[in-house]
């Protein structure tokens, strides 16, 4: 279940769990439906109920760690939902047995994974879910997000429509910014979903784990999935090059050997599509920078002016009716003064740049806040407690 909104497949799942009057247990009993888990080891039933749980509870994400009580995200806010701790043994029922859990623990710091499920009646709806087994003080602990079974649209997730554009390029680079949990993932898939169902291009997703099962409607789209398909980004997206894509999602760039193909393929005639983790444009390009040693940093700058097409930075603000968050966005759009800054290394000018780039389709964060306040989203307050500048947003909402 996307953060933005509610799928609607899960909404009517909502409904039939809160009108049973045997609730959760109406759905695990053997002579009713059964919510079957694909993928996790035994004991299946108790994942069952913690995935049910989620959906009945109109749950975003779920966490466990092992000997704590379980929280939920439900419309942004975490709940504590049992007084008894989580078993280690629960934690470790998510992990598939094929899969050797302390070693790559070990190697890696977590285990991202997705799990499939679907209800066990005449429908067989299915349900993915996103998680990530990890340490905490030497305890096993989980992140499960419930990931929508239909691919939203922009419209759906309340992006501003002018980001379509960013599908249409036959080359540079864009990324989408923000924290972790802030929805990047699902705006990319909407992104390829846009192009899919338009353009009659080859389309290659790298992602770990896959999140989103794009079928080919104008578009042929290939997903590579870490792990099982390829053994790291750097390798998915070298192989890819050598496969005639017009477009390359890479699910998040972690290292200057990725970065380096991802802005040489820009250049070079592909449209490449990637998250980081930053806030703001400024901080994006010093992050891009900072991979690399300070030898080639000049110079990183410089391909970096000359690769990127654009940086969508996210937050998700709580709306106003209590249902859920609502994206407030900046778009930095590549110009002749912008490139210009991000050759020179002067980046304290960007953001000024976006609010003279308005015509051009820039958006700053402050316009998009009044923009979701003036649509009864987010609230006044809200909005002002949020912007970067306060005091010029009163005088124009």
């Amino acid at each position: 279940m996307s953060k933005f909104m509610r799928d609607p497949d899960l909404e009517q799942l909502v409904k039939e769990l809160n009108g049973s009057e045997l609730g959760v247990a109406s759905v695990l009993a053997t002579e009713a439906p059964a919510f079957v888990a694909h993928g996790a080891a035994v004991p299946a039933e108790a994942v069952d109920r913690w995935l049910v749980r989620m959906l009945q509870d109109g749950a975003t994400d779920l966490h466990l760690v092992a000997g704590s009580a379980a929280v939920m995200r439900i419309n942004g806010e975490l709940r504590f939902v049992e007084d008894s701790p989580v078993s280690e043994s629960l934690i470790r029922a998510l992990v598939p047995a094929t899969r050797t859990l302390t070693q790559e623990l070990a190697a890696r710091g977590s285990i991202d994974l997705a799990l499939s499920a679907s209800i066990d009646d005449d429908s067989r709806r299915g349900f993915r879910f996103r998680v990530n087994v990890h340490l905490q003080r030497g305890a096993l602990a989980a992140a499960i997000r419930v990931l929508p079974t239909r691919i939203p649209t922009l419209a759906q997730l309340q992006l501003p429509s002018s980001l379509v554009e960013l599908t249409k390029p036959s080359r540079g680079l864009v990324l989408v910014c923000g924290p972790t949990g802030c929805g990047k993932s699902t705006t990319m898939a909407a992104l390829v979903d846009e192009i899919n169902r338009r353009d009659a291009r080859h389309i290659i997703t790298i992602e770990d784990p896959l999140e989103y099962d794009h079928a080919n409607r104008r578009a042929l789209v290939e997903q590579i999935e870490i792990g099982k398909d390829a053994p790291s980004y750097a390798a998915a997206l070298r192989s890819a090059l050598r496969q005639d894509p017009d477009v390359i999602l890479v699910g998040e760039i972690r290292d200057a050997e990725t970065m380096s193909m991802a802005l040489t393929a820009a250049e070079t005639g592909h449209l490449i599509l990637s998250t980081l983790h930053t806030t703001s444009p400024a901080q994006t390009i010093h992050r891009i920078v900072d991979m690399y040693p300070a030898a080639q940093q000049g110079q990183i700058y410089k391909q970096a002016a000359l690769s990127l097409h654009a940086i969508l930075n996210q937050k998700l603000v709580p709306r106003f009716d209590g249902r859920g968050v609502a994206p407030a966005v900046e778009l930095l759009l590549m110009n002749h003064a912008v490139r210009n800054q991000i050759r020179n290394a002067k980046l304290e000018g960007l953001a000024n740049e976006m609010v003279l780039g308005k015509r051009q389709g820039m958006i700053t964060f402050d316009d998009s806040l009044r923009a979701l306040a003036s649509a009864g989203l987010i609230s006044a307050d809200e909005a002002m407690s949020r912007a970067n500048d306060p005091d010029d947003l009163r005088r124009v909402m």
